[in-house]
């Protein structure tokens, strides 16, 4: 019995609580929706607004300057992070875009681009880089980074490639200060509060996460609620929420692939690949979510526009978290086939 039960226990692992938490999420909007819109009872317009600010406050205060500082020397690996994450993705984005601007809706399309700019994770960059023993510092440095680099460019990418594309517009300055005041705000407050609240929060890292997981959950069933209240789903054939789970995945694989190639030809250590690998292929549910929610307020395709980011992100976790173990189980004496830092 132990035998059979093997491989659903390893797939109960895989997907957490989190995971089915959110499923639920998205199957009680799907029922009655109602209850959950932004200008529902519920109030969730306001209530997830207070909850993003919240998020970002307690990100700024739980962030280690020191943690920064020593993640900073390889600047290789920063610079081919951060390439994969704003160059290389977006440009993917971008071919995607117009390879099936005739097969599918431009809502869905927009919401693939929109992935592709997000920044890199850091949670779970961070614990599958320690998981695999790879560069630490050098995740903590570039997972960071990537985020306080996306505050800014992300609503830059979407404005310039929606108003390019013809699928809409974006006021930059507007969608700037959106950013500005709910993301960047909170985190700076955070910061000038971290030497009152750091040391506290370092011993009580649980509840920031569960915070983050509760407002992502949130926002997620208010998206959903939104979007089934305004028919959205009627519109769309069940073959193009599989067209959003086929792209996820190629997405993810070339991504995988590429990263792993580069760094190798790089001359990266088994460390620093690592470290690329995980950072170079990840993009935040933490992040895009919020941002969702900021850039494309009022739209009633948002539960759309979230859909390939959802799907993308619960590929990650699961394919990278067997990479990851592969990863961790390699002999020591492969780890020298690269000598050069990053």
């Amino acid at each position: 019995m132990s035998a059979i039960l093997t491989p659903f226990k390893k797939l109960y692992d895989l997907i957490d609580g989190f995971v089915l938490i959110m499923l639920t999420a998205i199957a009680v909007a799907l029922i009655a929706p109602e209850v959950g819109t932004g200008d529902g009872p519920l109030h969730l317009g306001i209530v997830t607004n207070l909850g993003v600010a919240l998020v970002f406050f307690l990100h700024g205060a739980a962030l280690s300057r020191d943690k920064l500082v020593a993640g900073a020397r390889h600047w290789r690996l920063h610079v081919f992070v951060q390439a994969f994450t704003y160059v290389v993705f977006p440009v993917v984005g971008v071919v995607l875009m117009f390879a099936l601007r005739d097969a599918l809706p431009a809502d869905l399309l927009l919401g693939v681009f929109f992935l592709c700019v997000l920044p890199s994770t850091v949670s779970s960059s961070v614990a599958m880089t320690s998981m695999a023993r790879g560069n630490v510092p050098g995740a903590i440095f570039n997972a960071t980074i990537s985020g306080l680099i996306g505050m800014a460019l992300t609503p830059l990418l979407m404005g310039l490639v929606i108003s390019a594309s013809g699928t809409g517009n974006m006021p930059l300055g507007r969608a700037l200060t959106g950013v500005a005041l709910q993301l960047l705000l909170p985190f700076a407050l955070g910061q000038l509060a971290r030497p009152l609240i750091g040391n506290w929060l370092a011993k009580k890292k649980q509840i920031t996460s569960k915070i983050d997981r509760g407002v992502i959950v949130l926002i997620v069933y208010s998206s959903f609620c939104d979007a089934t209240a305004a028919g959205l789903w009627h519109q769309y054939h069940w073959q193009t929420i599989g067209a959003v789970m086929g792209i996820a995945a190629i997405l993810l694989i070339v991504v995988l692939g590429a990263t792993t190639f580069v760094a190798r030809r790089l001359g990266f250590s088994v460390e620093d690949e690592i470290t690329a690998v995980f950072c170079g292929s990840k993009k935040s549910l933490a992040n895009g979510i919020p941002m969702a929610k900021i850039l494309f307020a009022g739209h009633p395709a948002l539960g759309l526009l979230v859909l390939p980011l959802m799907v993308y992100h619960q590929l990650q976790l699961i394919v990278c978290s067997v990479i990851a173990g592969r990863y961790a189980s390699r002999d020591d004496a492969p780890e020298a086939r690269g000598t050069a830092r990053a």
